[in-house]
Protein backbone atom coordinates (compact mmCIF):
# COMPACT_ATOMS: atom_id res chain seq x y z
CA UNK A 1 0.00 0.00 0.00
CA UNK A 2 1.46 3.35 -1.07
CA UNK A 3 1.29 6.12 1.51
CA UNK A 4 -0.96 8.96 0.31
CA UNK A 5 1.84 11.46 0.94
CA UNK A 6 4.17 9.52 -1.37
CA UNK A 7 1.47 9.32 -4.03
CA UNK A 8 0.88 13.07 -3.79
CA UNK A 9 4.56 13.85 -4.24
CA UNK A 10 4.82 11.29 -7.03
CA UNK A 11 1.94 12.94 -8.87
CA UNK A 12 3.42 16.41 -8.35
CA UNK A 13 6.80 15.32 -9.67
CA UNK A 14 5.11 13.71 -12.67
CA UNK A 15 3.05 16.79 -13.52
CA UNK A 16 6.13 19.00 -13.12
CA UNK A 17 8.01 16.65 -15.43
CA UNK A 18 5.19 16.95 -17.95
CA UNK A 19 5.40 20.73 -17.82
CA UNK A 20 9.13 20.64 -18.54
CA UNK A 21 8.72 18.13 -21.37
CA UNK A 22 6.02 20.31 -22.93
CA UNK A 23 8.27 23.36 -22.52
CA UNK A 24 11.07 21.46 -24.26
CA UNK A 25 8.75 20.53 -27.13
CA UNK A 26 7.60 24.16 -27.41
CA UNK A 27 11.18 25.39 -27.70
CA UNK A 28 11.93 22.70 -30.29
CA UNK A 29 9.03 23.95 -32.41
CA UNK A 30 10.36 27.51 -32.15
CA UNK A 31 13.94 26.52 -32.98
CA UNK A 32 12.88 24.27 -35.86
CA UNK A 33 11.74 27.28 -37.90
CA UNK A 34 15.40 28.33 -38.17
CA UNK A 35 17.47 25.18 -37.72
CA UNK A 36 17.29 21.65 -39.19
CA UNK A 37 16.08 18.70 -37.16
CA UNK A 38 19.57 17.17 -37.20
CA UNK A 39 21.00 20.04 -35.17
CA UNK A 40 18.22 20.01 -32.60
CA UNK A 41 18.67 16.29 -31.98
CA UNK A 42 22.44 16.68 -31.67
CA UNK A 43 22.24 19.43 -29.09
CA UNK A 44 19.63 17.51 -27.11
CA UNK A 45 22.04 14.56 -27.07
CA UNK A 46 25.30 16.33 -26.34
CA UNK A 47 23.84 18.36 -23.47
CA UNK A 48 22.41 15.15 -22.03
CA UNK A 49 25.94 13.76 -22.17
CA UNK A 50 27.31 16.78 -20.30
CA UNK A 51 24.64 16.30 -17.62
CA UNK A 52 25.66 12.66 -17.29
CA UNK A 53 29.41 13.25 -16.89
CA UNK A 54 29.32 14.17 -13.16
CA UNK A 55 27.63 10.83 -12.39
CA UNK A 56 30.27 8.98 -14.40
CA UNK A 57 33.08 10.90 -12.71
CA UNK A 58 31.66 10.04 -9.31
CA UNK A 59 31.03 6.37 -10.06
CA UNK A 60 34.17 5.77 -12.11
CA UNK A 61 34.47 4.88 -15.80
CA UNK A 62 34.68 1.20 -14.99
CA UNK A 63 30.91 1.23 -14.61
CA UNK A 64 30.46 1.45 -18.41
CA UNK A 65 32.22 -1.86 -19.16
CA UNK A 66 29.70 -4.26 -20.65
CA UNK A 67 29.27 -7.61 -22.35
CA UNK A 68 25.96 -6.51 -23.88
CA UNK A 69 27.25 -3.89 -26.31
CA UNK A 70 25.08 -5.12 -29.19
CA UNK A 71 21.89 -4.88 -27.17
CA UNK A 72 22.90 -1.45 -25.88
CA UNK A 73 23.35 -0.27 -29.46
CA UNK A 74 19.98 -1.64 -30.58
CA UNK A 75 18.19 0.04 -27.67
CA UNK A 76 20.11 3.29 -28.26
CA UNK A 77 19.52 3.46 -32.01
CA UNK A 78 15.78 2.92 -31.60
CA UNK A 79 15.72 5.57 -28.89
CA UNK A 80 17.55 7.95 -31.21
CA UNK A 81 15.15 7.16 -34.06
CA UNK A 82 12.26 7.99 -31.71
CA UNK A 83 13.90 11.33 -30.93
CA UNK A 84 14.45 12.20 -34.60
CA UNK A 85 10.86 11.28 -35.45
CA UNK A 86 9.33 13.12 -32.50
CA UNK A 87 11.30 16.32 -33.08
CA UNK A 88 10.45 16.24 -36.80
CA UNK A 89 6.76 15.81 -36.04
CA UNK A 90 6.85 18.70 -33.56
CA UNK A 91 8.16 20.97 -36.32
CA UNK A 92 5.47 20.04 -38.86
CA UNK A 93 2.19 19.24 -37.10
CA UNK A 94 0.32 20.76 -34.13
CA UNK A 95 2.30 20.42 -30.92
CA UNK A 96 -0.42 18.55 -29.03
CA UNK A 97 -0.88 16.07 -31.88
CA UNK A 98 2.86 15.34 -32.14
CA UNK A 99 3.10 14.87 -28.37
CA UNK A 100 0.03 12.65 -28.29
CA UNK A 101 1.30 10.36 -31.06
CA UNK A 102 4.61 10.02 -29.23
CA UNK A 103 2.69 9.11 -26.08
CA UNK A 104 1.08 6.17 -27.89
CA UNK A 105 4.11 4.15 -26.74
CA UNK A 106 2.27 2.11 -24.03
CA UNK A 107 -0.04 0.73 -26.73
CA UNK A 108 2.87 -0.80 -28.65
CA UNK A 109 4.98 -2.06 -25.75
CA UNK A 110 2.94 -5.30 -25.26
CA UNK A 111 3.38 -6.29 -28.92
CA UNK A 112 7.11 -5.50 -28.96
CA UNK A 113 7.54 -7.44 -25.70
CA UNK A 114 5.62 -10.37 -27.25
CA UNK A 115 7.85 -10.48 -30.34
CA UNK A 116 11.14 -9.74 -28.58
CA UNK A 117 10.82 -11.19 -25.09
CA UNK A 118 8.10 -13.76 -25.67
CA UNK A 119 5.82 -12.15 -23.08
CA UNK A 120 2.11 -12.73 -23.52
CA UNK A 121 -0.29 -9.81 -23.78
CA UNK A 122 -2.56 -9.76 -20.70
CA UNK A 123 -6.22 -10.17 -21.69
CA UNK A 124 -7.18 -7.13 -19.62
CA UNK A 125 -5.04 -4.96 -21.92
CA UNK A 126 -6.85 -5.75 -25.16
CA UNK A 127 -9.69 -3.30 -24.52
CA UNK A 128 -7.23 -0.52 -23.75
CA UNK A 129 -5.17 -1.28 -26.84
CA UNK A 130 -8.27 -1.39 -29.05
CA UNK A 131 -9.47 1.98 -27.74
CA UNK A 132 -6.02 3.44 -28.28
CA UNK A 133 -5.74 2.32 -31.88
CA UNK A 134 -9.21 3.64 -32.60
CA UNK A 135 -8.06 6.97 -31.21
CA UNK A 136 -4.96 6.90 -33.42
CA UNK A 137 -7.18 6.37 -36.48
CA UNK A 138 -9.21 9.43 -35.50
CA UNK A 139 -6.01 11.45 -35.27
CA UNK A 140 -4.44 10.17 -38.49
CA UNK A 141 -7.71 10.23 -40.49
CA UNK A 142 -6.47 7.87 -43.24
CA UNK A 143 -8.24 8.26 -46.56
CA UNK A 144 -9.58 11.71 -45.71
CA UNK A 145 -8.55 15.11 -47.00
CA UNK A 146 -7.44 16.05 -43.48
CA UNK A 147 -4.85 13.25 -43.42
CA UNK A 148 -1.31 14.54 -42.81
CA UNK A 149 1.48 12.12 -43.84
CA UNK A 150 3.82 13.71 -41.29
CA UNK A 151 1.53 12.34 -38.59
CA UNK A 152 2.88 8.89 -39.45
CA UNK A 153 6.31 10.15 -38.43
CA UNK A 154 4.85 11.15 -35.08
CA UNK A 155 3.33 7.70 -34.72
CA UNK A 156 6.67 6.13 -35.65
CA UNK A 157 8.24 7.97 -32.72
CA UNK A 158 5.88 6.12 -30.39
CA UNK A 159 6.71 2.76 -31.99
CA UNK A 160 10.47 3.36 -31.88
CA UNK A 161 10.19 4.46 -28.25
CA UNK A 162 8.31 1.24 -27.45
CA UNK A 163 11.16 -0.85 -28.87
CA UNK A 164 13.65 1.20 -26.82
CA UNK A 165 11.55 0.66 -23.68
CA UNK A 166 11.46 -3.10 -24.14
CA UNK A 167 15.20 -3.00 -24.78
CA UNK A 168 15.67 -1.27 -21.42
CA UNK A 169 13.55 -3.92 -19.73
CA UNK A 170 15.78 -6.63 -21.15
CA UNK A 171 19.02 -4.80 -20.35
CA UNK A 172 18.20 -3.87 -16.79
CA UNK A 173 18.06 -7.55 -15.82
CA UNK A 174 21.86 -7.59 -15.89
CA UNK A 175 23.01 -4.01 -16.53
CA UNK A 176 23.05 -1.09 -14.04
CA UNK A 177 20.94 1.87 -15.05
CA UNK A 178 23.82 4.31 -15.36
CA UNK A 179 25.42 2.02 -17.97
CA UNK A 180 22.18 1.92 -20.01
CA UNK A 181 21.91 5.68 -19.86
CA UNK A 182 25.56 6.15 -20.82
CA UNK A 183 25.37 4.02 -23.96
CA UNK A 184 22.15 5.67 -25.08
CA UNK A 185 23.54 9.18 -24.56
CA UNK A 186 26.94 8.38 -26.07
CA UNK A 187 25.41 6.64 -29.08
CA UNK A 188 22.96 9.48 -29.65
CA UNK A 189 25.72 12.08 -29.43
CA UNK A 190 28.08 10.29 -31.82
CA UNK A 191 25.47 9.23 -34.40
CA UNK A 192 23.62 12.57 -34.39
CA UNK A 193 26.93 14.38 -34.96
CA UNK A 194 27.39 12.75 -38.38
CA UNK A 195 24.55 14.63 -40.18
CA UNK A 196 26.07 17.92 -38.99
CA UNK A 197 28.67 17.49 -41.75
CA UNK A 198 26.00 18.60 -44.23
CA UNK A 199 23.22 20.04 -42.07
CA UNK A 200 25.16 22.50 -39.86
CA UNK A 201 23.98 26.09 -39.71
CA UNK A 202 25.62 28.50 -37.30
CA UNK A 203 22.85 29.54 -34.88
CA UNK A 204 22.18 33.11 -33.88
CA UNK A 205 23.05 33.92 -30.23
CA UNK A 206 19.39 33.61 -29.16
CA UNK A 207 19.15 30.18 -30.79
CA UNK A 208 22.21 28.98 -28.89
CA UNK A 209 20.37 29.75 -25.66
CA UNK A 210 17.27 27.89 -26.85
CA UNK A 211 19.28 24.84 -27.97
CA UNK A 212 20.94 24.62 -24.58
CA UNK A 213 17.54 25.06 -22.93
CA UNK A 214 16.21 22.03 -24.86
CA UNK A 215 18.87 19.78 -23.37
CA UNK A 216 18.61 21.21 -19.88
CA UNK A 217 14.80 21.00 -19.77
CA UNK A 218 14.84 17.43 -21.09
CA UNK A 219 17.38 16.37 -18.47
CA UNK A 220 15.49 18.06 -15.62
CA UNK A 221 12.22 16.53 -16.84
CA UNK A 222 13.76 13.06 -16.81
CA UNK A 223 15.09 13.67 -13.31
CA UNK A 224 11.61 14.64 -12.07
CA UNK A 225 10.17 11.61 -13.87
CA UNK A 226 12.45 9.25 -12.00
CA UNK A 227 11.67 11.02 -8.74
CA UNK A 228 7.97 10.42 -9.41
CA UNK A 229 8.47 6.67 -9.91
CA UNK A 230 10.66 6.54 -6.83
CA UNK A 231 7.69 7.73 -4.74
CA UNK A 232 4.92 5.51 -6.11
CA UNK A 233 4.37 2.58 -8.53
CA UNK A 234 3.89 3.19 -12.23
CA UNK A 235 0.26 2.08 -12.15
CA UNK A 236 -0.56 4.96 -9.80
CA UNK A 237 1.59 7.84 -11.04
CA UNK A 238 2.10 6.77 -14.68
CA UNK A 239 -1.23 8.20 -15.89
CA UNK A 240 -0.09 11.66 -14.83
CA UNK A 241 2.42 11.60 -17.69
CA UNK A 242 -0.46 12.63 -19.96
CA UNK A 243 -0.35 16.06 -18.32
CA UNK A 244 2.35 16.68 -20.93
CA UNK A 245 -0.27 16.50 -23.69
CA UNK A 246 -2.43 19.07 -21.90
CA UNK A 247 0.49 21.47 -21.44
CA UNK A 248 1.50 20.99 -25.08
CA UNK A 249 -2.05 21.75 -26.24
CA UNK A 250 -2.10 24.95 -24.17
CA UNK A 251 1.27 26.04 -25.59
CA UNK A 252 0.20 25.26 -29.16
CA UNK A 253 -3.03 27.20 -28.78
CA UNK A 254 -1.35 30.17 -27.07
CA UNK A 255 1.65 30.57 -29.38
CA UNK A 256 0.44 29.27 -32.75
CA UNK A 257 -3.35 29.30 -32.43
CA UNK A 258 -3.36 25.51 -32.91
CA UNK A 259 -6.73 23.94 -32.25
CA UNK A 260 -7.41 20.24 -32.74
CA UNK A 261 -10.24 19.45 -35.14
CA UNK A 262 -13.18 17.43 -33.81
CA UNK A 263 -11.85 14.06 -34.99
CA UNK A 264 -8.39 14.72 -33.57
CA UNK A 265 -9.89 15.85 -30.27
CA UNK A 266 -11.94 12.66 -30.01
CA UNK A 267 -8.85 10.66 -30.92
CA UNK A 268 -6.82 12.52 -28.30
CA UNK A 269 -9.33 11.63 -25.59
CA UNK A 270 -9.36 7.97 -26.65
CA UNK A 271 -5.56 7.70 -26.77
CA UNK A 272 -5.21 9.31 -23.35
CA UNK A 273 -7.83 6.99 -21.87
CA UNK A 274 -6.20 3.97 -23.51
CA UNK A 275 -2.72 4.98 -22.37
CA UNK A 276 -3.89 5.44 -18.79
CA UNK A 277 -5.68 2.08 -18.84
CA UNK A 278 -2.63 0.38 -20.34
CA UNK A 279 -0.36 1.78 -17.65
CA UNK A 280 -2.77 0.94 -14.82
CA UNK A 281 -3.77 -2.51 -16.05
CA UNK A 282 -0.35 -3.41 -17.36
CA UNK A 283 1.16 -2.38 -14.05
CA UNK A 284 4.84 -1.61 -13.63
CA UNK A 285 5.81 -3.48 -16.81
CA UNK A 286 4.41 -0.60 -18.89
CA UNK A 287 6.10 2.14 -16.92
CA UNK A 288 7.76 4.79 -19.06
CA UNK A 289 11.52 4.51 -18.85
CA UNK A 290 13.71 7.30 -17.56
CA UNK A 291 16.98 8.37 -19.17
CA UNK A 292 18.89 9.47 -16.08
CA UNK A 293 20.87 7.36 -13.58
CA UNK A 294 18.15 7.90 -10.99
CA UNK A 295 16.46 4.94 -12.69
CA UNK A 296 18.44 2.81 -10.25
CA UNK A 297 16.07 4.00 -7.56
CA UNK A 298 13.20 2.40 -9.45
CA UNK A 299 14.45 -1.16 -9.02
CA UNK A 300 12.16 -1.62 -6.05
CA UNK A 301 9.24 -0.11 -7.96
CA UNK A 302 9.58 -1.45 -11.51
CA UNK A 303 9.57 -5.22 -11.16
CA UNK A 304 10.75 -7.02 -14.28
CA UNK A 305 10.21 -10.59 -15.32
Amino acid sequence: MVHSENLKYGALFMVASGLLFASMATIIKIVSTSLPNEMVVFFRSVIGMLVLLPWLWHRGWGVVKTRRLGLHLIRSLFGLAAMYSFFYAIAHIPLAEATLLNFSTPLFVPFIALLWLGEGVPHKLWWAIGIGFLGILFILKPGMALFTPVSLVGLASGIFAAVAMVGIRRLIRSEPAIRIVFYFTATSTVVSAVPLLWAWRTPDPALWVLLIAVGVLASLAQLLLTRAYAHAPAAQVGPFTYATVVFAAIAGWTLWNEVLDVLSFVGAVLVCIAGILAIRRGGPRLAPAAELPDLEKLKTTVKLK
